[in-house]
């Protein structure tokens, strides 16, 4: 319980209305969660507006009202906060109603289009490993201290983020880490916390069906920079161009990090294959149970965060060595036989591209790597061709297949994509909607040695259609189509 008075002591008020000084129980957003003693906030989303719902709030028990306008038609014993951004006093409000917690841990958030959930998941893990407490916000799953909470967004809204947050603290942890999506900084969801660093990965084509705009995308990334305290860190790809963009009028440390070009961290790949790299990182080798470029990248970025939380160098490298892939990240298959089998949550032309690259350059020569790839419903369409063509030009044979339809008829998706399939490349490619049939077909013409990537859905153990989630897991199907095949 906490006085309004209190909780609105830092949100600009540009009109009030009532007795501050009574308690409330619980701050809410969703009209049909309010109850006695509630504070309801009234937040336009994409969607829907909250201050359509005043009248219902009020009716179910809410004492106060934060909102841009008071409605005319709305009476009661209710306390009326009026200020010009409702989203962001939501994100203040809930942090003070839960204590601040996030001043008592060390929070690192985690942003970029790719490698967001690799980042911030290894940095949770390093310092577990370490024998911190930790918590962690990730597009997986969230821990608390290796407890495991369902994870229903990317970044959650603001109460559920500050009411997981102050069950952190209270479970002992010193450190936090989160993945901080472009959504989420837009929405004003972590406005109120305050962060000891930042870390961005990369930018590339995701999300414009939201931010209409590649410029739009990035601003919003770099909101997140710009929001920074002076004590903090921001920790930035200089292999990105726009890396320096996220640190510009930045007041926090500035730092980078690079494969490729000189940078405050440094490393470079020294050897790989399917079964993990060689790395050099700072001068210090280190083997990692990780592939590709782009893991390198992740985990020097790991590795960087890591030093400036604190930890030292040799214990950074030791806790690396003994780390897996993320789930769903370039996750191998097991089967009896040789072909093997990839599942990767590559959902953008770029993350695409980067493990498509990566397989090509460690898969044997005269072996085929064989693509099942689709497109999410509802969402960009802009980089549905762009995929389709990424994967013809990468692979032996490719099916386009049925991701998340959501709303959307799944042949329309594969239309989308298959337009951007020049016609050379026709030949090469299959058009199969079933996901499950798709599958099997990559592995039915897989012959020993072969390389069957399943992209698009990695972890996630659902297909999405006409708003009903049903099971479906890339990662069973792949294994009992190959299980099949070998009669196991």
């Amino acid at each position: 319980m906490a006085r309004i008075s209190e909780l609105i002591r830092k949100i600009p008020v540009t009109a009030a209305r009532g007795e501050m000084d009574p308690e409330i129980d619980s701050i809410e957003f969703d009209s049909r969660k309010v109850g006695p003693g509630t504070l309801f906030v009234a937040v336009k989303g994409t969607k829907s507006d909250g201050h359509d719902f005043i009248g219902s709030a009020v009716a179910a028990g809410a004492v106060a009202v934060i909102c841009s306008r008071i409605p005319e038609d709305v009476s009661g014993d209710v306390r009326w906060i009026v200020t010009g951004d409702p989203a962001e006093a939501l994100g203040i409000v809930a942090s003070e109603f839960y204590g601040n917690p996030s001043s008592s841990l060390k929070l690192t958030g985690v942003t970029g289009t790719n490698g967001k959930t690799t980042t911030a998941t290894l940095l949770y893990r390093m310092f577990s490993e370490l024998g911190y407490k930790c918590g962690l916000f990730s597009t997986v799953c969230n821990y608390i201290t290796g407890k495991e909470l369902p994870a229903t967004h990317t970044t959650p809204d603001p109460v559920v983020l500050n009411r997981t947050l102050a069950e952190m603290v209270e479970a002992g942890c010193d450190y936090a880490f989160m993945e901080v999506s472009s959504h989420a900084v837009d929405q004003k969801r972590i406005a109120g916390l305050e962060f000891a660093g930042a870390v961005f990965t990369n930018l590339t084509h995701d999300h414009l069906d939201y931010h209409l705009s590649f410029g739009n995308y990035l601003n919003a990334k770099k909101k997140f920079f710009d929001s920074l305290r002076p004590g903090a860190f921001a920790l930035v790809n200089a292999d990105d161009r726009n890396g320096k963009m996220m640190i510009q009028n930045c007041s926090a440390r500035k730092y980078t990090f690079s494969v490729k070009s000189m940078a405050d961290f440094r490393c470079s790949v020294i050897e790989e294959d399917f079964g993990g790299m060689h790395l050099r990182i700072q001068g210090q080798d280190v083997w990692t149970g990780f592939t590709g470029d782009f893991n390198a990248s992740n985990l020097l970025a790991v590795y960087a965060a890591s030093e400036l939380l604190g930890a030292k160098r040799d214990e950074i490298l030791t806790a690396l060595s003994s780390m897996g892939p993320v789930p769903g990240r370039l996750e191998k298959v097991a089967s009896k036989g040789t072909i093997y089998g990839i599942v990767d949550y590559a959902h953008t032309p770029d993350a695409l591209l980067n493990v498509i690259s990566t397989i090509n350059k460690i898969r044997v020569e005269g072996c085929q790597l064989i693509t099942v790839v689709g497109a999410g419903g509802d969402r960009d369409r802009t980089k549905r061709p762009r995929m389709a063509l990424i994967s013809a030009e990468g692979s032996s044979k490719v099916i386009l297949t049925s991701d998340n339809p959501r709303t959307e008829d799944p042949e329309k998706i594969l239309d989308d994509m298959e337009a951007g399939i020049t016609p050379e490349l026709k030949r090469k490619v299959l058009r199969i909607a079933g996901r499950r049939e798709a599958i099997k077909t990559a592995v039915m013409l897989a012959a020993e040695g072969d390389v069957i990537l399943v992209a698009g859905k990695g972890h996630e153990t659902y297909q999405e259609i006409n708003g009903v989630r049903h099971h479906f897991d890339d990662r069973e199907e792949l294994k009992a189509a190959l299980d099949s095949r070998y009669n196991l």
